[in-house]
């Protein structure tokens, strides 16, 4: 066999390994259910770069702004049209899921409603980062809730 032919088995190999190593989180991520409320607050943010939250104290590269006080009766119904599935709903407590389409990552996000406004977590489950994408959902469920 070629150096060249064993080069490309080893990638192929490689390859494989990684894809199924991508779906193997994918299904550890689907055992699982958001962290809820800690004294009162979301949870706050991992050191990991895959988070986001609206709490007072979350490093300013994790940090986004709360959502308006008045968007909290519409967060379910916009949880739903943009894909997620709302798991818990209470008067001041709203936990959702997110799964992506090929992989099967889910991500919670999570609301608390506050004096201030709405505070909001979204967050992977898993691996380290998210490529942004829990920042982006918030920008959307902001454009949403603004619709």
């Amino acid at each position: 066999m070629s150096a060249l032919r064993k080069g490309l088995y080893t990638l192929a190999g490689l390859g494989a390994l990684g894809i199924g190593g991508f779906f193997t989180l994918g299904l550890v991520s689907q055992d699982g259910s958001a962290p809820g409320l800690v004294d009162g607050r979301l949870t706050p943010c991992p050191d990991s770069p895959n988070c986001v939250s609206s709490e007072e104290g979350t490093s300013a590269e994790k940090s986004v702004e709360p959502l308006p006080p008045g968007a909290w009766d519409e967060v379910p119904q916009a949880i739903e049209e943009m894909g997620g599935t709302v798991t818990t709903n209470t008067s001041d407590y709203i936990a959702a899921e997110f799964k992506s389409s090929f992989f099967g990552f889910v991500d919670d996000v999570e609301f608390r409603k506050g004096d201030d406004g709405v505070h909001v977590r979204s967050a992977s489950r898993v691996g380290y980062s998210d490529g942004g994408v829990n920042g982006e959902r918030v920008k959307a469920l902001r454009r949403a809730l603004s619709e």
